[in-house]
């Protein structure tokens, strides 16, 4: 089984600039004395992110990479705002699961399950204000603002850093890129296709 380390200690605050090059799942501690009350403190949460971008999108991580404190907690939160039909693109968290709790607007949700003799079901569920949907851990999942209307969703992760891959920027934004002979095949398009997706710009909304 894998998971964040359980802490054996009251906190274990994450000191960022440790010269220390081994990590072992997770960050070094902070000596006890050295800590502060703003090692356990995020401020901003409140202001909205800029979806003026392609996707329409904006995803404000508040991991253990912005509160210090969380380092060994096994939890971070972010906020995500979406622009009239603006798109949280189908991604996964490699470390975590995902509950998210709709704020405002409406969002149309949902998660893709591993390869399984029925294939890939997809869940899916409209969201309205106060609605609440569960993402389980390492599962494809997105979420579109089909409304008129901006959205915005807070939601909890069951990591410190739950990590994300956007499935498109990772197949065809790669650095060195995938072989476009590879995608081909695993897509069954032509070459020609390939080449035209790793052409395009494929955005970070975090």
């Amino acid at each position: 089984m894998a998971s964040d380390p359980s802490q054996l200690q009251d906190f274990c605050v994450a000191d960022l600039k440790s010269p220390n090059a081994v990590l072992v799942n997770g960050f070094v501690c902070k000596p006890p004395m050295h800590v502060t009350a703003d090692d356990f403190f995020f401020s901003g949460l409140d202001m909205p992110g800029n979806t003026s971008n392609q996707l329409g999108s904006k995803v404000t991580q508040v991991n253990v990479n912005q509160i210090a404190g969380l380092n060994t907690l096994g939890i971070s939160l972010a906020r995500i705002d979406y622009a009239p039909y603006g798109l949280n693109p189908p991604h996964t968290h490699p470390r975590a699961t995902e509950i998210l709790t709709l704020l405002e607007g409406t969002l149309y949700v949902g998660f893709v399950t591993s390869n399984t003799n029925n294939g890939n079901l997809l869940f899916t569920k409209m969201l309205k204000k106060g609605d609440v949907f569960v993402f389980p851990e390492g599962l494809i999942h997105f979420q579109f603002n089909y409304g008129p209307t901006p959205a915005v969703a807070v939601a909890a992760l069951s990591s410190q850093n739950p990590g994300v891959i956007t499935i498109a920027n990772a197949v065809f934004g790669s650095n060195p890129p995938i072989s476009d002979a590879v995608l081909a095949k695993a897509f069954q398009v032509g070459k020609d296709t390939i080449k035209y997706l790793q052409a395009q710009f494929w955005v970070d909304n975090n």
